[in-house]
């Protein structure tokens, strides 16, 4: 009962930091999907950005929800002659194309056939041209020849949009794997799902938009000079010394202290840094302006949205310092926390008297040579407390 509590308790954690992660993640559809989390695309729309679940709960149609997944396409996989008679080694497939999510994994399987008279030791395989972020590992399912391994790659998150690799931060990149010592390669081709593709939505001068704007992605895209969630205001007609249209609030200050107002518009400060930056209507969020762990913003395991980390996958907390990795709070029965604990950010907090790492240890408990010391002392040499029962 216990065990099935704290495992309750687990996911309740878990969803719960996925809500959140997704709702500051909600300014727009690429920022949504890269944080794992799925868009809805309908004008109507109260919530956004959140999990499928949630969205359809809050009234949004699955037409309206773009929630991406990773695919695997076999491009080339030939059969090939025996090879005793032509290559000593064949690959099948020969050439895969892979659409990845970041933070999600995909595999698929390779298949090593060698010459009859070839060795058939464990293969070592070689990468090469490999992005940064991407990881790709390889396990064993079948030995002997032909030989099965699972292939598995995974994206650790989008690259940011910065300088001139803007181009091609999404792939597709060529990743050759080669077993050691041989010619043979399968070619992989990877393509990161890190941006909307939500031109099929688009409406010209929408109602939604008040006839002023485009909808795009479900959000209106307002036409010159009008603004607003609904492009309801026009700017031609507000006052330079207007500036309650700056604030966020009657006694707010004018763009949150971080900018000035030009015609009813507030106008960021720039930063020392270009990499930092204020944004927002009333520039009231900043990326830069996060919690901090080990000295490092987001603890190195997110990014700052509007003064709050969104974490990358398996990792929450304020600052992204929990990690939700569980291997190391594994007892030796393979229960977390040895079913007397709950495993948090990787470590165990024990229920009393437990302890250890693992809540293995119980120095106050009664163990079983203890509860029974009397009746071995009596039936043994026939003394102590029970000798005469």
């Amino acid at each position: 009962m216990v065990v099935k509590l704290l495992f309750l308790w687990l996911l309740f954690c878990l969803s719960w930091a996925q809500e959140q992660r997704c709702l500051q993640s909600a300014s727009s559809c690429d920022e949504c999907i890269q944080a794992g989390c799925a868009w809805c695309n309908s004008p109507q729309a109260h919530i956004r950005c959140a999990t499928t679940e949630k969205l359809r709960s809050t009234g949004c149609h699955g037409r309206h929800i773009y929630n991406p997944s990773g695919s695997i396409q076999v491009v080339k996989n030939d059969s090939g002659a025996d090879p005793a008679d032509a290559e000593p080694l064949l690959l099948q497939p020969q050439e895969v194309s892979l659409h990845l999510r970041p933070g999600v994994r995909e595999s698929f399987p390779l298949t090593i056939s060698k010459a009859t008279d070839h060795p058939t030791p464990e293969p070592i395989m070689n990468l090469s041209n490999v992005p940064a972020g991407v990881q790709v590992t390889f396990s064993s399912i079948t030995k002997g020849n032909p030989q099965l391994l699972q292939v598995s790659v995974e994206a650790a998150q989008c690259p940011r949009k910065s300088g001139a690799s803007n181009q091609n931060r999404t792939g597709p990149w060529s990743i050759l794997i080669t077993p050691r010592g041989f010619s043979v390669s399968l070619k992989l081709e990877i393509t990161l799902l890190c941006e909307c593709n939500c031109t099929g939505s688009h409406e010209e001068n929408s109602p939604a938009c008040s006839h002023h704007g485009t909808v795009v992605c479900g959000q209106c895209e307002c036409y010159v000079p009008y603004f607003g969630k609904q492009c309801q205001m026009n700017g031609d007609f507000i006052s330079p010394q207007y500036e309650d249209l700056c604030r966020m609030g009657p006694n707010a200050p004018v763009c949150s202290g971080r900018g000035i107002c030009v015609e009813g518009f507030c106008e960021c400060n720039r930063r020392a840094d270009p990499n930092e930056m204020y944004s927002g209507r009333y520039c009231e969020c900043s990326n830069f302006d996060c919690p901090h762990h080990n000295n490092r913003l987001c603890g190195g395991n997110g990014r700052c949205a509007c003064g709050r980390c969104v974490c990358n996958s398996e990792w929450i907390g304020s600052a992204c310092n929990c990690s939700t990795e569980t291997a190391s709070c594994m007892a030796k029965n393979q229960m977390l926390c040895n079913g007397r604990g709950v495993c948090e950010c990787g470590k165990c907090h024990c229920m009393p008297p437990h302890v250890g790492a693992t809540c293995e240890e119980c120095p106050d408990c009664v163990d079983v040579c203890q509860d029974h010391a009397a009746c071995m002392e009596c039936r043994a040499f026939r003394t102590g407390a029970k000798k005469d029962t």
